[in-house]
């Protein structure tokens, strides 16, 4: 079994030559970013060649691959993965899930979510719960994954007033990443998934390169309160060591009006 799975591994010149085109660098570029010679690189690309773990990382590093995708390059080049991936709940992991925690705490009233780069939920704050359950009638989604809450018909893309715009800035988020990391199955999976929900256009299947990216994309939920609308932001760990860390997110909702601040506001009062 294990040598069938390295047999079905791409080999490490592909993978390079696929992380080059991914970052538009010429052969010449990487060699230069990696202080290698381009004979050395080509060599490398072509098989004829064995690099060092060190050469593998600073090819990464030129490259800034993400830390599974460098652990995938290293198991290619035929050495064991450099970065663990632990759960959250490792006890390794206690001063960043605290960071998570104290970070969730401090965005209420408002939602906020943690999420891998997947958009699975792997948490969420009270005031998250809060408005899922104003917007869904108190009817929990079926699913655990952001996308397919906002995809799935039966599920919160009913209450979202405009979900052309907010569905149409995540697939061009997906096809982004899929450009940026071209071996990530799962990701290409989680594209052709939420793709086969109903209603979504055909067009959104290739990627539109002349597509404008929106600075900001307001999201907003029809709910007995009325339309209530927010704006997210990002929040990720800066230099992690860790697959885990690498791939968490956490998306905080802030109110774009008055109204929506006011029934956030009025919510947790409620419940205190």
């Amino acid at each position: 079994m294990a040598s069938a799975a390295k047999e079905e591994r791409p080999p490490l010149g592909m993978l390079l030559r696929e992380w080059r085109a991914a970052r538009r660098m010429s052969q010449l570029d990487l060699a230069l970013e990696a202080d290698l010679s381009a004979r050395h690189l080509g060599f490398i690309e072509t098989g004829k060649s064995q690099p060092s773990r060190e050469t593998v990382a600073r090819l990464a590093d030129a490259l800034r691959v993400p830390l599974r995708e460098r652990n995938a390059l290293l198991l290619a080049a035929g050495y064991a993965p450099h970065h663990p991936e632990s759960p959250l709940a490792t006890p390794a992991l206690d001063p960043m899930r605290q960071a998570i925690d104290l970070i969730l705490q401090h965005q209420e009233p408002y939602p906020a979510f943690v999420l891998n780069r997947y958009f699975d939920v792997l948490g969420a704050n009270a005031a998250a719960v809060r408005i899922n359950a104003l917007v869904m009638g108190d009817r929990p989604s079926v699913h655990a994954n952001l996308l397919h809450q906002i995809f799935d018909p039966a599920d919160f893309r009913r209450v979202i007033l405009n979900w052309p715009e907010v569905a149409a800035r995540f697939i061009r988020q997906l096809h982004e990443e899929l450009v940026a990391t071209p071996f990530d199955t799962r990701a290409r999976a989680l594209l052709n998934e939420v793709l086969a929900y109903p209603e979504v256009p055909q067009g959104w299947r290739v990627r539109d390169i002349a597509a404008e990216p929106t600075p900001i994309v307001t999201l907003t939920f029809a709910s007995p309160e009325g339309p209530l609308r927010f704006f997210e932001t990002i929040t990720t760990f800066a230099a992690p060591r860790d697959v885990t860390l690498d791939e968490i997110r956490i998306d905080c909702a802030f109110p774009a009006d008055t109204h929506t601040a006011e029934v956030c506001a009025r919510l947790a009062q409620d419940v205190t």
